[in-house]
């Protein structure tokens, strides 16, 4: 089989390439850059807990450092001179992670010089590509121009994607939506870790809104809202408003500080109307544009690639399922559509002239509390996507239990107890091409392994996993938000829950991980030639294991 192409090398793309490695598919990256990464301290990323947590699995090693990120230790919303929020992040209200982008991407890079399965092309700027049944071909042009071949290629190349224009998809959306001044520097505030949303400050310059959000070494982002289209915001202008709010943050004086970087980050919201084409996929900005009101494109970015990753490498290694691959785009663009269309509806509230009394009851309250959702990860505005309604969803069933996570949305990060006896954390576990069946067995954490292994309903449910239509890891939790005891879960590669049964139901487990796989293992018709490879001994047995549970659920 060939590799796949992956176009672009920002953090998007990197992230793709690792999540298909880990998947055991080969990858070539098409860098059109010379493989190196501006240093721009004043160009940050927000990333949710699971977000984080997936980049960090790929990077090997944790950002939350104090050489490279932050996670914040709580936010506060001020509203003219008065608090009008605090929040402390921990175990209810997860951190999220704040560093500079190309610390994420230097981090990416080095994971990728380790990586055997990945292949980064440097100064490679792509100009055509053709598909046919067998795969995709690409050229590039440069200095190192040459033609490539891929079983697929996925556009990670940036609001000017090439592949999306090659491909002839639109990208509609709205322009200028937000425009922020933004400066990095390192200094001293009264509050240390804490993000800090302040509207309406009172001080000449400071305008309808600034944040402030810190990173690591005391460093900090602030970013004051400017209006839509507006004047140029001159070197000049922009001191006397990091004067101005570090006095009115300080108590009257400005702090010494060192300015780092400097710029304008102008926020556009944009949707691709397709994100498949045949062979061809789109990514992170290639596919979609946001960022007003604290949200985050790049979070959303890394989505996609952990989304697709596990759905492309099923298709690579055993055959494509077209309902599976058709599954990123109605799963993926839905989630995003929806963040927009949030961020749509509350622009006129948060930004209009009339002020949120006009249209929200609870006035200036009411505006924290949906602008607080945006920036810490939660409600429409923030909180990951849930793929309630995806295709790959099972059929509904009376086996089913309800638990605090929905069907669709990414399941808690308990700590589970492994095959081998050793105790992880769930996320732990994901991201490694195979479906995850945790059982809540309250007590079993008291008990070494070896003695409940055997005992009570383990061996059914151990067979049962074994019988599934694709490899699974079984796993033990002691507790489960929501779970009642010996409910099991099934949670997907890419973390989200498909379903959550009471008891050991093994029909009912075979017909949800079929369902989450796209449907019936035969891959369907549609030229893509990818084939079925030879089956080898182990396969052979996954499938007779499987033919038994089929009859299983024959016979229940």
């Amino acid at each position: 089989m060939d590799p796949v192409i992956v176009v672009g090398a920002g953090p998007v793309g990197l992230a793709l390439a690792l999540a298909l490695a880990r998947h055991s598919v080969p990858t070539v990256v098409l860098d059109e850059g010379p493989g190196k990464d501006e240093q721009r301290p004043a160009r940050t990323v927000v990333l949710r807990d699971d977000t984080a947590a997936f980049a960090e699995r790929l990077a090997g090693h944790s950002f939350g450092d104090t050489e490279s990120g932050a996670r914040w230790t709580g936010w506060r919303s001020v509203r003219r001179k008065q608090l009008m929020r605090e929040l402390d992040f921990g175990e209810e209200i997860p951190a999220p992670l704040h560093l500079p982008q190309h610390v994420l991407t230097a981090a990416l890079r080095e994971a990728v010089a380790d990586e055997r399965l990945v292949k980064i092309a440097v100064d490679s700027k792509l100009d055509s590509l053709e598909q046919d049944a067998g795969g995709v071909t690409a050229h590039t042009r440069g200095p190192k121009g040459t033609w490539w071949r891929g079983s697929y290629l996925v556009g990670c190349d940036g609001p000017r994607s090439t592949v999306r224009k090659l491909l002839d998809v639109r990208f509609p959306g709205r322009t200028a939506v937000e425009r922020h001044a933004v400066a990095a520097l390192r200094t001293e505030l009264p509050w240390p870790g804490q993000a800090l949303l302040h509207r309406m400050p009172p001080w000449r310059h400071g305008g309808a809104e600034v944040a402030g959000r810190p990173l690591a070494g005391g460093v900090w982002r602030l970013d004051w809202l400017l209006p839509p289209r507006g004047d140029l915001v001159t070197p000049d202008a922009l001191v006397v408003r990091i004067r101005e709010t570090l006095a009115g943050w300080c108590g009257g004086s400005t702090p010494p500080y060192e300015l780092l970087d400097t710029g304008v980050h102008t926020v556009h919201h944009r949707l691709a109307r397709r994100w498949r084409v045949g062979r061809a996929f789109l990514a992170g900005d290639a596919a979609h544009l946001l960022g007003a009101l604290g949200t985050q494109g790049l979070d959303e970015g890394l989505r996609d690639a952990d989304n697709l990753a596990w759905k492309l490498a099923l298709g690579w290694h055993h055959g494509a399922r077209e309902p599976l691959l058709d599954s990123y785009q109605v799963e993926r663009r839905a989630g995003v559509a929806a963040r927009l269309r949030a961020a749509d509806q509350s622009l006129p509230a948060l930004r209009g002239s009339k002020g949120l009394r006009s249209y929200v009851p609870g006035t200036a309250r009411g505006h924290d509390t949906l602008l607080t959702d945006g920036h810490v990860g939660r409600g429409p505005l923030g909180a990951p996507s849930s793929y309630a309604d995806s295709p790959l969803a099972p059929s509904p069933s009376e086996s089913v239990t309800a638990v605090d996570t929905e069907p669709g949305a990414p399941v808690a990060d308990v700590r589970v107890t492994a095959p081998d006896g050793s105790f992880v954390q769930l996320r732990d576990r994901l991201g490694l091409g195979h479906l995850i069946v945790v059982l809540v067995a309250p007590g079993t954490v008291v008990w070494e392994r070896r003695h409940w292994v055997t005992a009570g309903i383990m061996p059914r449910l151990a067979a049962a996993v074994t019988a599934l239509p694709h490899p699974a890891e079984l796993l033990v939790a002691e507790s489960y938000p929501g779970a009642a005891a010996h409910s099991v879960l099934l949670v997907r590669p890419d973390g989200h829950l498909v379903t959550a049964l009471s008891g050991v139901r093994p029909a009912e487990l075979y017909a949800a991980a079929e369902a989450a796989l796209g449907g019936p293992t035969t891959p369907t018709g549609t030229g893509d030639g990818a084939g079925r490879p030879d089956r080898t001994g182990e396969e052979e047995s996954s499938a007779e294991s499987a033919g038994a549970a089929k009859a299983a659920r024959r016979s229940v």
